[in-house]
């Protein structure tokens, strides 16, 4: 019998950083990592090819496809985020109906021990997971947990923006809406959302550009007000959450774990 494949899906900007970690703390159970990457914003300007691939030996798995026709025409933000994200199945043209497909941002990891054998009893999963802001152990515990990864199976695959916008735990709740997918499993400790490992430059520029054009303004991506923020452990968006130093332990990736030394500029 034919074991599924793991097909692990994100749109991409900037994410050199997180994404290549994503690809060490999964390499062992994922079969292919589709990287899709757009020459234009979610503003639709034009910008450079920023991916790279740090570790060859990921080379055979890595399937970095690259929008490079400009966005349709009259289409806002949200929905130049919609186009990019189902350009996705240009990368799963060899996936067969039973392979399972995931969709995360880069920076939202699910635990690799969870894969491993993995066997979807629903017809999507959602992976819950802890949310950490600019460091790898400044822990958000107002955003914990919180639902990043999803998960189906190609036969079930109709649309990479349906399942990131509509397949959502608190569908669970709604039994009297017949139109609201509720066939969702729900993975609990799923992994981790590594939010905003970047320096505030990075951040700043990442503000102007995506979907979320009310955080464009100078009082979120001013860099000095970002850097300020990070310093004093305060959310990006003003939202008062609570932000809390935590120890690094075994219930981290054990690939942070042993980079330690060489991560020390994201941990506290």
């Amino acid at each position: 019998m034919r074991k599924n494949k793991i097909y692990d899906c994100i749109t991409f900007f900037q994410e050199n950083f997180i994404t290549n970690i994503r690809f060490e703390i999964l390499n062992k159970h994922v079969d292919f990592f589709i990287v899709c990457e757009s020459i234009y914003d979610h503003r639709g300007k034009k910008k450079e090819i920023n991916f790279k691939l740090n570790n060859p030996d990921f080379r055979d798995k890595v399937r970095h496809i690259v929008l490079r026709d400009p966005f349709p025409e009259k289409l806002n933000s949200w929905e130049r985020q919609a186009f990019q994200r189902e350009y996705i199945f240009n990368g799963i043209k060899d996936s067969h109906d039973e392979d399972y497909i995931m969709f995360s941002d880069p920076d939202e990891i699910p635990r690799p021990e969870e894969l491993k054998n993995f066997i979807l009893k629903k017809k999507y999963a959602i992976f819950q997971q802890k949310c950490f802001n600019y460091k790898f152990n400044l822990l958000n515990t107002n955003e914990t947990p919180w639902s990043g990864t999803r998960l189906t199976k190609r036969k079930f695959l109709k649309s990479f923006d349906y399942m990131r916008q509509k397949i959502l735990k608190k569908n669970m709740k709604k039994w009297w809406k017949f139109n609201v997918e509720r066939n969702i499993q729900i993975i609990d400790d799923g992994g981790w959302h590594f939010n905003n490992l970047f320096s505030p430059e990075m951040i700043s520029i990442k503000l102007k550009t995506f979907a979320h054009n009310e955080f464009a303004a100078e009082e979120f991506s001013n860099i000095e007000v970002i850097r300020k923020k990070i310093d004093q452990k305060k959310d990006l968006f003003n939202k008062d959450h609570k932000l809390e130093r935590v120890d690094i332990d075994e219930t981290y990736p054990e690939y942070i774990i042993q980079k330690m030394t060489e991560l020390k500029k994201f941990i506290l």
